[in-house]
């Protein structure tokens, strides 16, 4: 693995760390704190950071093997995602210290909106894992079909209603 995949790939995977530990966290809590808005703007800047190095590797040839588009495009489209969710947040962090009822409800809206962006954020990560292991190179295809499937799965289990007992 070259200095600069290894980098870029390390990057990544803090950035996936940091981010699922605060959205994660945030959940639990119930409420949004400091220490999650931090855990998102490090999360952000650890993807931005990993993005910017596969990019650079991709324009140069040094990646080997081009990565395939659609990796490229969910990937930017990711960290827009993340880029408006540490915003969002920052706003709601702000606001929620005002303890009115508008604040509160911005903040129960935007525990199930971290949950969506986090899971969205996972669909480009896997295809990365998938396409880019030499032990599992997979095609595109495939790599798509199965990194929505999984994140699906999780959708499914993340985001349905709690009962009411």
């Amino acid at each position: 693995m070259s200095p600069l995949l290894m980098i870029a790939s390390i990057a990544i995977t803090a950035a996936l760390v940091f981010y699922t530990i605060g959205v994660f966290a945030e959940r639990r809590a119930g409420h949004l704190a400091g220490k999650h808005l931090a855990l998102f703007w490090i999360g952000l800047a650890c993807d931005t950071t990993g993005t910017t190095v596969m990019t650079i590797m991709a324009r140069s040839g040094a990646a080997g093997e081009a990565a395939p588009a659609i990796h490229g495009i969910t990937g930017l489209l990711a960290i827009v995602l993340m880029l408006f969710h540490a915003g969002w947040a920052t706003v709601v962090y702000v606001r929620g210290r005002r303890h009115d009822e508008k604040a509160i409800r911005q903040e129960q809206t935007f525990h199930r909106f971290s949950t969506i962006v986090w899971l969205l954020w996972l669909v480009p990560y896997i295809i990365g894992l998938l396409v880019g292991i030499p032990m599992i190179r997979m095609e595109t295809v495939p790599a798509v079909a199965l990194s929505c499937a999984i994140v699906a799965v999780l959708a499914f289990f993340l985001l349905k209603p709690a009962r009411n007992n």
